[in-house]
């Protein structure tokens, strides 16, 4: 007997939803086609968030609380009302991307699997210039919500005493989102630089409390990742659901709600009477679109002052100005006594062949719960060590591979006496990403 279809109506178009009553939120109970009619009750939210940009598809076929697999080329099999726009990417690769523009196109992508919204900051039309700096604020282990707040208060006042308008909202997950329309007149690497820029000024005026390095040994308390502004990176989008266990929302937000917010409140089941009382608290955002001259003054301020370009993401080409692309931690002269790589293991703990910091590796699990729950075995083997280690030891690595996540943990022993280090062991949970050629078998085009 075929899988049961929920054929809808959207936009005049006819939408077959496939498997509707799939749990995709096993604790909560919600199916596929509660995720649909979430997205078709906020609709005109989502759409201002993802309209007309290119997307990447991050398909949850097995659920929320499955391995979600990254598609950038759109479906062969697709109705002929999707439209797609090809995007190059620093590989050098080109991929042709599926673009939203109404409900009906919408709910098609949610029926691929998609629980949240991952669009790139351009528009369609116009694939080379963004027109959103996107802040993206990324706590290390440890950080309470009250000092994410605390920083995404000091981003608004340094976007706002740069000419931009500062637009919050949570991420569903651990961090914060704050974003800013801009004039697309400027190329991806002038927006990041910008945003360099505006991390390291958040840094300066709240040093105690945020960061703009990038080695996670060098953190403390929440990064403001710039490289989200490089190119080829997304971020869920504004009224996305989260793959949470209580299907949280990455809810926009007003200011005079931010300092007493809490993540939990917004979930599948309370964003939709949210939206239907107070309707999108975003809707000026398309007509707040400011300048990035005075941030690109600040990045010249900086650099002339000494600041080298700070370190992009691993897969782009070195760029002119860059300082070393070398954790600092190699660089130094002195090199404490490292552990050797796990037993079973090709490479160490820092993902390298060799490290000059005493890391161990605890875990490589395909979800971040299970690398979680071998953590906690750790810690009970050795109760005397784990209260040496400070919240930035604790190294917790989300892995993007071709088409899915894993995630690492790793421990920094800096601050345990050398006589009291345990040595590397074998990995608690022991994933090879790697052993099925680096991605899993690509589902059919709906689930």
């Amino acid at each position: 007997m075929p899988d049961r279809k929920e054929i809808l109506e959207v936009a005049g178009v006819t939408v077959a939803v496939s498997n509707p009553d799939k749990v995709f939120f096993p604790r909560t109970g919600h199916t596929k086609l509660d995720l649909v009619r979430y997205y078709l009750s906020v609709a005109d939210g989502a759409l201002r968030g993802v309209a007309g940009r290119p997307m990447i598809l991050k398909r949850f076929v097995h659920g929320a609380d499955g391995e979600a697999f990254f598609q950038k080329r759109a479906p062969d099999r697709r109705p002929d009302w999707i439209e797609t726009v090809e995007l190059s990417f620093p590989s050098g690769r080109t991929a042709e991307e599926v673009v939203v523009r109404d409900a009906a196109q919408l709910t098609w992508v949610v029926n691929l699997g998609c629980v949240d919204l991952n669009p790139h900051p351009v528009r369609a039309e116009d694939i080379d210039h963004p027109d959103e700096l996107r802040v993206d604020l990324d706590p290390v282990p440890g950080v309470g919500w009250p000092q994410i707040l605390q920083v995404a208060l000091v981003a608004k006042d340094v976007l706002n005493d740069f000419g931009l308008t500062a637009w919050p909202k949570t991420s569903g997950s651990r961090g914060f989102h704050i974003y800013a329309r801009i004039e697309p007149r400027w190329n991806f690497t002038d927006v990041r630089r910008a945003a360099v820029a505006l991390a390291r000024e958040v840094e300066r005026r709240a040093p105690d409390a945020a960061t703009a390095r990038w080695w996670k040994e060098e953190r403390h308390g929440v990064f403001v990742d710039y490289n989200q502004n490089a190119k080829d990176r997304t971020v869920a989008s504004a009224y996305s659901v989260r793959p949470t266990s209580d299907a949280r929302v990455s809810t926009p937000l007003t200011w005079p709600e931010v300092p007493d917010c809490q993540p939990e409140a917004f979930t599948i089941d309370t964003v939709p009477a949210r939206f239907a009382d107070m309707g999108d608290v975003w809707q000026g955002i398309d007509e707040a679109a400011g300048s990035l001259e005075a941030l690109l003054r600040l990045a010249g301020e900086q650099e002339a002052a000494g600041a080298p370009d700070a370190p992009w993401p691993p897969h782009f080409a070195k760029q002119d100005g860059e300082a070393p692309r070398v954790q600092p931690s190699k660089r130094r002269a002195a090199s404490p006594a490292v552990p050797e790589p796990a037993p079973s293991t090709a490479s160490g703990p820092t993902g390298r062949r060799k490290s000059s910091m005493p890391l161990i590796e605890v875990a490589r699990a395909a979800g971040q719960a299970e690398a979680m729950a071998g953590l906690d075995r750790w810690k009970e083997r050795h109760p005397d060590v784990w209260p040496l280690l400070a919240a930035p030891d604790v190294l917790v690595d989300s892995m993007r591979g071709r088409s899915s996540t894993w995630t690492r943990i790793r421990l920094n022993l800096r601050n345990v006496p050398e006589a009291d280090r345990p040595p590397q062991e074998a990995l608690e949970v022991d994933y090879d990403p790697w052993a099925s050629g680096g991605a899993p078998p690509r589902p059919p085009a709906t689930s």
